[in-house]
């Protein structure tokens, strides 16, 4: 419990309001929370592993093992002749500690 605190004095509190923008809901989310005990979040593109960590525990008081990172591509998207491309984005998969649990499904309701 103390490097708990220890990481979240290392960053600003704001900072690590901003960390993380939204949990990733879907089939492959769902599959690896219930194989593996991980939560999947989308987070800031230029968040590192350490304030990722530090942020899952200061917002849901939980404790993180650890933390791995993938970078998304964006789609090229076609409008009639017109190509867009969507934005590049960043999502952390959280291992949790054994017994910890994060429950989105509670907190939508209330």
């Amino acid at each position: 419990m103390s490097t708990q605190k220890t990481n979240s004095r290392k960053f600003s509190k704001e900072r690590l309001m901003n960390v993380l923008l939204a949990p990733q809901i879907s089939e492959k989310a769902t599959y690896v929370a219930e194989k593996n005990e991980q939560v999947i979040f989308r987070v800031a593109t230029d968040a590192t592993k350490p304030e990722i960590k530090a942020a899952v525990e200061m917002m849901f008081n939980v404790s993180v093992d650890n933390v791995q990172v993938a970078c998304v591509k964006g789609k090229a998207k076609r409008m009639g002749r017109l190509i867009g491309r969507r934005n590049d984005w960043k999502k952390a998969y959280v291992c949790l500690a054994a017994g910890q649990e994060i429950n989105f499904a509670a907190s939508e309701q209330g």
